[in-house]
């Protein structure tokens, strides 16, 4: 067991609702994550749908780029920042339940040392239950401080 004390955070119906459909390994790492947690985090996305795979890789690309990965053109939006960058727009591990996004709660997107907090609670959590988890902040290139995906 773990010598972290217990926090007496609980996720909200919303958090829970975005982890419905994830597996049940992962589930369960953010859900001990919390308990060992210095700081309140909140779950933005779970499963991820075809389309908001089509709408995530449409950020910072070109029709023309979106109709080379079969994304439909719509999802196209060239002057936005990309946020993805898979060679396939449909291989996230978000689609097969298989990865998490979290946020500190209040969420902060600029503030990395509590993302790395976060990240500490995951690591403890999966190490404790002897899951093997990646968390996108340890990734080379293209940072990804919320993104958590079973390893």
């Amino acid at each position: 067991m773990s010598n972290l004390k217990k926090s007496t955070f609980v996720f909200s119906k919303l958090s829970l609702s975005r982890l419905v459909g994830v597996s049940p390994k992962i589930e369960s790492v953010v859900k001990r994550a919390l308990e060992l947690s210095e700081i309140d985090f909140m779950v933005v996305e779970g499963v991820r749908t075809k389309e908001q795979c089509y709408i995530n890789y449409g950020k910072g690309r070109t029709a023309s780029q979106c109709q080379a990965k079969n994304v439909p053109i719509k999802y196209a939006q060239p002057n936005l920042p990309k946020v993805t960058w898979l060679n396939n727009p449909l291989a996230s591990q978000h689609v097969s339940g298989k990865a998490v996004d979290l946020v500190p709660f209040p969420v902060d997107w600029n503030d990395l040392s509590k993302f790395r907090v976060i990240a500490n609670a995951m690591k403890a959590a999966a190490k404790e239950l002897n899951i093997k988890i990646s968390w996108g902040g340890d990734w080379k290139t293209s940072k990804d401080y919320p993104h958590f995906e079973l390893a």
